[in-house]
């Protein structure tokens, strides 16, 4: 039994390719299907009640709040160490980056409390090197990641006093951090080294860093006190600032350091105009004043509509196609299309990236009239099944607006878009017996997201993702493939709209 240090506790790994079993269990209401998939020890995790999560709202005039570029609101928890804490699970997440045996990816997780920013990366990363004489010169030529902010939110073309930028490298937990992290403020033109107050913690998934052998992963943690950046207390709800984040790669002592990936994709680290943006609290969405409301259902086969979705990562069977590297072929494959089901999962366990994944939908807005008002919309899905009933924990499922196009037939992890907006959060519970038919509905309040959409004349694009931290975590719900029979379950999008 191998062992990782991951900054909190030693932790059994299991030998590359010897994987325990997990049984995934679903119902097509007709079948009992049991299939294998990828095990590692349990993280502990702890019920919630409610069913969905509502961050701090911030009222916004009678007009949907455009997105300007990428976007994440991030909710607020009053625990004083998030990430320890059961709402780990509740921050707002986000990604970039691509999986190869030389190309990284990102898993991102954001939230605040009253006296801090929380950021913790997650890095599926074949091989982790750091340099173990580190002077904290050369931190961006291994195994690193920064955080970029800018306070004021103005996005200026050159770092100014209110710019930040946070440079941790992976390391053990025995080095001086101190060695192995930077901060730097602007001073109008570019970046000054600064003594400032924050924390980094690293943790990684494998045999032993700086060696020839795969890995599975690693992790930073940043908290950054608002102090330490000029800041009383917590910012207002509403309040945006500026955010990027750029991963940095090597893969063996001798170098050179490979491609780096940032978000949004075109940031520039010295460029705070480039970077996405960050909004404390979620708005709220206030329709204007309109009459005559009338109700449309939108929903595969239904009046013509074509709803096209598809889930990418590890589905039911944690990517067991891709063993046992997974890094060459789990991120370029795509063997979801035309399925009757979809998965969503995620979890805090980075060596468990295999069994993680996303689902993609479309639904086209044409049958809503033009010069209409959108009153309200909610997105439905009907879960009916999950990972192993016995041992697992129930998620917040996450839905987010996706700015670019896809394909059903030909959408995988690395060629899947990033989100644009997150706009809800719905806590999905275990089911331990067969469901009703046509399943447990579930819903999440999309208003705001369908009327920029309407607004913009484009057609509704979504990804639903979580921030698990358990294991056992993955929900599975009816897609848009299902056959007619089951045709009230497929994902359904419900709009009310009126007459100005």
């Amino acid at each position: 039994m191998l062992f990782i240090r991951n900054g909190f506790n030693k932790i059994p790994l299991l030998k590359k390719g010897r994987f325990m079993k997990k049984y995934y269990w679903f119902l097509n209401f007709a079948l009992i299907v049991t299939m294998l998939a990828v095990f590692l020890p349990v993280h502990p995790g702890s019920a919630q009640t409610g069913s969905t999560v509502y961050l701090p709202l911030v009222i916004g005039g009678s007009q949907p709040q455009q997105t300007d570029g990428r976007t994440v609101n991030i909710p607020y928890f009053s625990e004083t160490n998030i990430i320890s804490s059961p709402r780990f699970n509740q921050m707002a997440v986000f990604w970039y980056g691509q999986v190869t045996n030389n190309l990284n990816y990102s898993d991102v997780r954001i939230a605040y409390n009253d006296s801090e920013l929380v950021v913790y990366i997650a890095q599926f990363d074949r091989r982790i090197f750091y340099n173990t004489a580190s002077n904290g010169s050369d931190l961006e030529n291994w195994d690193a990641v920064t955080l970029l902010l800018q306070t004021n939110g103005r996005g200026t073309a050159a770092p100014d006093a209110n710019s930040f930028r946070f440079t941790a490298q992976m390391h053990e937990t025995w080095n001086n951090v101190n060695l192995y992290r930077r901060a730097e403020q602007g001073n109008g033109s570019t970046w000054s080294t600064k003594s400032l107050v924050y924390t980094t913690t690293p943790g990684w998934r494998g045999i032993a860093l700086n060696d020839n052998v795969d890995d599975r992963g690693w992790g930073m943690t940043f908290r950054i006190p608002f102090s330490s950046l000029g800041i009383n207390g917590k910012p207002a709800d509403g309040t945006q600032w500026k955010l990027g984040l750029v991963s940095y790669d090597r893969d063996s002592l001798a170098g050179p350091p490979l491609q780096s990936f940032s978000w949004p994709e075109t940031g520039s680290t010295t460029q705070p105009a480039t970077w996405g943006s960050l909004r404390f609290g979620m708005p709220a969405y206030s329709p204007p004043v309109s009459s005559n409301p009338q109700t449309l259902m939108v929903r595969q086969g239904e009046n013509g509509a074509s709803v096209p979705d598809v889930d990418a990562g590890g589905g039911s069977l944690c990517g067991q196609w891709a063993a046992p590297e997974y890094f060459p072929d789990w991120g370029i494959t795509n063997n979801r299309a035309g399925k009757d089901y979809v998965v969503i999962q995620n979890q805090s366990e980075i060596a468990d990236w295999p069994c993680y994944s996303k689902y993609y939908v479309t639904f086209p807005l044409n049958q809503v009239p033009a010069g209409k008002v959108i009153r309200s919309a909610r997105l439905v899905m009907h879960q009916f099944g999950g990972s192993d009933p016995t041992n697992a924990y129930d998620s917040f499922v996450q839905v987010m607006s996706v700015g670019e196009d896809w394909q059903e037939n030909t959408l995988n992890w690395n060629n899947a878009p990033y989100a644009l907006e997150n706009f809800a959060s719905t806590r999905v519970g275990v089911l331990t017996v067969a469901p009703p038919w046509p399943g447990v509905a579930y819903e999440w309040d999309i208003s705001r997201a369908v009327a920029q959409s309407y607004q913009s004349g484009t057609a509704l694009s979504l990804v639903l993702y979580s921030a698990d931290k358990p294991l056992h975590s993955g929900k599975y719900f009816v897609s848009s493939d299902a056959e007619d029979w089951n045709k009230t379950a497929r994902p359904t999008l419900y709009v009310e709209y009126g007459t100005p």
